[in-house]
């Protein structure tokens, strides 16, 4: 394999796993704080036991986040030296308070994992929304890098050159990108987590039904993404709006786009052929992406001809990592409507086994979801790393023989992968409890 592909190869594979661990940075911290408020309120045993033990979980989460993300952090410098170079200026200080917010983070995780008892009730329970205010303003900030990267702002140029000539930082970190992206992520972290830990809570239902300890971390999960996943429609439908208006040829990747055309059909499925610049498959849905972008049905979309052949995405991978987000969010919408009007209807949690087979089986989709639309913010901006500023071509090292750390840190990843997944079983379905074993009324 050459080295830039190793490159960006490493990168991929590095962001996500790391993003994983970063969503959870984002959500799990809001759970267990709010399974201690409800301790609070209700004197309720089950839900002190249930942050006790998110919080554990939130802690080897964490731990590992911490190492890939320095590890990231080490790429950025070792296999983007071009990049570095040009954007440093510019991104180091977003960079800087996302330090600040990781330490504080950390911080207040440790205050909560051995602050009990030390503290009053109402200050720990505090210090967990704090650690879940903290670890989301880290993921924004770092959303906001990204966001400058596919629309940079914030900076003017030497006339008639690239050369970066003076820089305003607020209006590098506040880009055009910058709302959009990070409500979406934000959100998409919230309904992820919520999905994955529901699924596992409904597998301890499936094993025990009555178990109450399951009960309640299942009625929180599933709130938190009752509430999360309609908003996450919506903010798609926004942040699909501000790529059509911004990188108009990562749109019409998504939507394997070739010609320019008024009227732009919707497309659903499909399989993009370069070659024949066609889709084979697809359900065309009549005028929908011109009404769905612009409001009105007749509008003109840009298709990828209205671009060079050396400046298109990859329209095979976008329009399927895009699909593949879309499929999952729908999935994940549909199974929280469901279980919304089961819960209405029944006047508590629906404990049908059909329906905890469903979620079991839709709970992986939310982090399917985050990595598929993760691809397609990347693969969509290529071939630009710094979007119609600089190529990836161009900001990638000129050290050779990079196939080795790419290697390196696969196997790396795989075993900090199962490690991670051995403990969380074991700390979720093994750990002694006196608590999780009552069962509920």
């Amino acid at each position: 394999m050459d080295d830039l592909f190793s490159a960006r190869a490493q990168m991929g594979l590095s962001l996500a796993f790391h993003i994983l661990f970063g969503i959870a940075g984002m959500a799990m911290p809001l759970m267990m704080a709010i399974a201690e408020t409800v301790w609070l309120r209700t004197g309720n045993q089950i839900y002190l036991e249930l942050a006790k033990r998110w919080s554990k979980g939130t802690a080897i989460l964490f731990a590992v986040g911490a190492v890939s993300g320095t590890a990231l952090s080490f790429e950025l410098g070792l296999l983007w030296p071009g990049f570095m170079k040009y954007a440093g200026p510019v991104i180091g200080t977003p960079f800087s308070l996302e330090g600040f917010a990781f330490f504080f983070e950390a911080i207040f995780l440790g205050i909560y994992l051995y602050g009990w008892n030390k503290i009053s009730p109402k200050m720990h329970c505090l210090a967990g929304y704090l650690v879940a205010f903290f670890g989301l303003a880290s993921g924004t900030i770092v959303i906001a890098v990204n966001a400058w990267m596919n629309t940079p702002a914030g900076f003017t140029t030497v006339a008639g050159t690239n050369e970066i000539a003076t820089i305003d930082v607020w209006g590098a970190v506040f880009n055009p990108a910058f709302p959009t992206q990070a409500m979406h992520s934000g959100l998409g972290a919230y309904c992820a987590v919520a999905f994955a830990v529901l699924g596992i809570h409904c597998f301890g239902l499936l094993r025990e039904k009555n178990n109450a300890f399951h009960l309640a971390a299942a009625k929180i999960a599933f709130g938190m993404a009752l509430v999360a996943t309609p908003l996450q429609m919506l903010s798609g439908d926004i942040s699909a709006r501000h790529v059509g208006e911004y990188q108009p040829a990562k749109l019409a990747a998504m939507e394997g786009l070739y010609k320019t055309q008024k009227g732009a059909p919707l497309a659903l499925g499909g399989i993009p052929i370069d070659d024949e610049e066609r889709m084979i498959g697809a359900i065309h849905i009549p005028k929908a992406l011109s009404f769905l972008q612009t409001g009105d049905a007749d509008a003109e979309i840009k298709g990828l001809d209205a671009f060079p052949e050396e400046d298109r995405p990859n329209t095979f991978w976008v329009h399927l990592a895009f699909q593949l987000m879309v499929a999952c969010g729908s999935a994940m919408m549909g199974l929280v409507s469901l279980g919304a009007f089961l819960w209405w209807r029944g006047k508590r949690f629906p404990t049908q086994r059909w329906f905890l087979k469903a979620a079991l089986l839709v709970h992986p989709l939310g982090l399917v979801a985050v990595e598929a639309g993760w691809c397609v913010t990347e693969l969509g901006r290529q071939p630009w790393v710094i979007y119609n500023i600089m190529r990836t071509e161009d900001a990638v090292t000129p050290m050779p023989g990079l196939w080795v750390p790419c290697l390196f840190f696969t196997a790396l990843y795989v075993f900090l992968g199962i490690t991670v997944l051995i403990l969380l079983n074991n700390h979720v379905f093994h750990s002694p409890s006196v608590v999780a074993v009552e069962r509920s009324k």
